[in-house]
């Protein structure tokens, strides 16, 4: 999905942030803080990918319909063209009121967490190394998938298409099916996410080091 991973207006309006509010002395901040400044970036995120978010679930929801049910999105431009021309551009910003809290939620996780987990680790004497970031993104990307895949699963409902007319109606919907329904699909995301998340935080460390901040 756009809005999963650590992009550039999650982490870069993170790490902007956090530079600024860290004290002189370079003691680390409060976890509050930073959950606080994870949610900023994640809501700056979403709002800017909402509607390639919108593009991405309604193509791939596309492909699973009988061919003549099928829409035809031919490319993502095409899918932005089409859903506007026939539903207005309010469509665009379908699933927002799901997909924010989502987006906070997993920048919690994949960034908040992560500089938790690894200020937590270094606690513990471990010199810092690739050890060090390989584990605290594994806790990052387990935390992530466990706080968002319950939105995530009635933000994609909302999303792909106009039987439900809000938040609440998806989440009665999906309760009736048991509290295990808003987990569906947690191993594959977990799967796909915990990689992206130990990758990225592992090549971004690595570019610390090659790159110092100033």
């Amino acid at each position: 999905m756009i809005s999963s991973g650590i992009n550039a207006e999650y982490g870069g309006a993170y790490e902007v942030a956090r530079a600024h509010f860290t004290p002189e002395d370079g003691s680390p901040l409060p976890f509050s803080t930073k959950v606080a400044l994870a949610a900023m970036g994640g809501t700056l995120g979403i709002l800017a990918g909402n509607p390639a978010d919108v593009v991405n679930v309604r193509m791939q929801n596309d492909m699973r319909l009988p061919v003549a049910q099928r829409v035809g999105y031919r490319h993502v431009f095409h899918g932005l063209y089409t859903i506007v021309r026939v539903e207005g551009l309010t469509a665009l910003y379908r699933g927002l009121q799901a997909n924010i809290p989502r987006s906070i939620l997993i920048n919690i996780g994949q960034v908040a967490c992560y500089d938790q987990a690894k200020q937590a680790v270094l606690g513990l004497g471990i010199q810092d190394g690739i050890g060090v970031h390989f584990l605290s993104s594994f806790i990052a990307g387990t935390m992530a998938t466990t706080l968002t895949q319950p939105v995530d699963v009635v933000k994609t409902r909302l999303m792909q298409g106009t039987q439900y007319n809000s938040i609440a109606q998806v989440v009665v919907a999906t309760a009736k099916e048991g509290p295990m329904a808003f987990y569906k699909g947690f191993i594959p995301a977990w799967i796909r996410l915990s990689p992206q998340t130990i990758l990225t935080w592992v090549f971004l460390e690595r570019l610390r080091i090659i790159f110092p901040p100033k």
